[in-house]
């Protein structure tokens, strides 16, 4: 009878443990299955998730899983293959139109030479006022699908970010004092030097500097640190938190896309991000503050 105990006693430990190693291998199935969801999300490979435990339950997990992640690369390379058919259109389409559009500005500047009557020239300075809106939007698509399709690597260079800013500040000073707009500029005296590509650093800093021309109320703020951070600050009272979140979108503007596809902002930031950057956009006390950050 004082057997019987230790029987049971052993069963249990024996049950205890046998339910330890059980959970164990569990754990460390789901922690693989956990692993490896989490790398095939973020790696582009064709390898499935494999584990090493053969339980039933979680094999059968890991199959179902696997399941789902073949119809999601399915739909990620139907994405991608739309993705790149649609870019191509667009850029052939915007290619296309230039010809016919130049074309048509050539005789526009024939018809304002020749004697017309007043309400003529009139109708003709509409005509060309609006082609050549059309004209400025079918460059901005082409050169935003262009640069979104280009898969070649920037042609990277040391360049000193101080002279980088002075020259586009320099280039776009004109346009800063007619629209009444005297830009403050501070920046260290010491060179920052980065290795980006020289036109893509230019066009950043230009689209930057013409949506300060665009929507300022007067004023513009243009600061560069030590740390490779360059800020773009002026008043903007029309602008909501909401819509400073929306600037970097495509084809997103704040006046309903009047003179603008609103694709700027977004070339900016594609070319940022190409050359290992960021930029950013943040709404205080009613200032639009776009930074543009170029880590060592």
């Amino acid at each position: 009878m004082e057997v019987l105990p230790w029987i049971l006693l052993g069963a249990a430990v024996l049950t205890a443990a046998l339910l330890g190693v059980k959970i164990h291998l569990m754990r460390r199935a789901a922690e693989e299955i956990a692993r490896g969801f989490a790398d095939r999300l973020t790696t582009d490979t064709n390898t499935l998730i494999d584990i090493s435990t053969r339980d039933r339950a979680m094999r059968s997990l890991a199959s179902r899983i696997n399941r789902e992640l073949r119809r999601l690369r399915s739909q990620r390379r139907r994405y991608q293959q739309g993705d790149l058919e649609l870019k191509a259109a667009v850029t052939n389409i915007s290619h296309d139109l230039r010809t016919p559009l130049t074309a048509i500005c050539g005789y526009l500047e024939l018809l304002e030479q020749e004697d017309k009557s007043p309400q003529a020239a009139e109708y003709l300075a509409i005509i060309s006022g609006r082609t050549e809106l059309l004209r400025h939007l079918t460059e901005e698509l082409f050169r935003y699908c262009v640069v979104l399709s280009d898969s070649s690597g920037m042609a990277a260079e040391e360049l000193s970010l101080n002279s980088a800013l002075e020259a586009s500040l320099a280039a776009f000073y004109a346009d800063l004092t007619a629209r009444g707009i005297q830009p403050v500029v501070c920046m260290p005296e010491e060179h920052i030097i980065r290795r980006l590509d020289r036109a893509a650093l230019s066009r950043v800093f230009s689209n930057l500097l013409s949506n300060a021309v665009k929507y300022s109320d007067g004023d513009l703020e243009v600061e560069l640190t030590p740390e490779g951070r360059i800020t773009f600050a002026n008043r903007c009272r029309s602008l909501t938190g909401l819509e400073a979140e929306k600037l970097f979108d495509r084809f997103y503007t704040v006046e309903a896309a009047r003179k603008s596809t609103g694709l700027g902002l977004s070339i900016a930031r594609a070319l940022a991000e190409r050359m290992g950057g960021e930029l950013t956009a943040a709404l205080k006390e009613q200032r639009l503050v776009l930074t543009a950050y170029f880590p060592e």
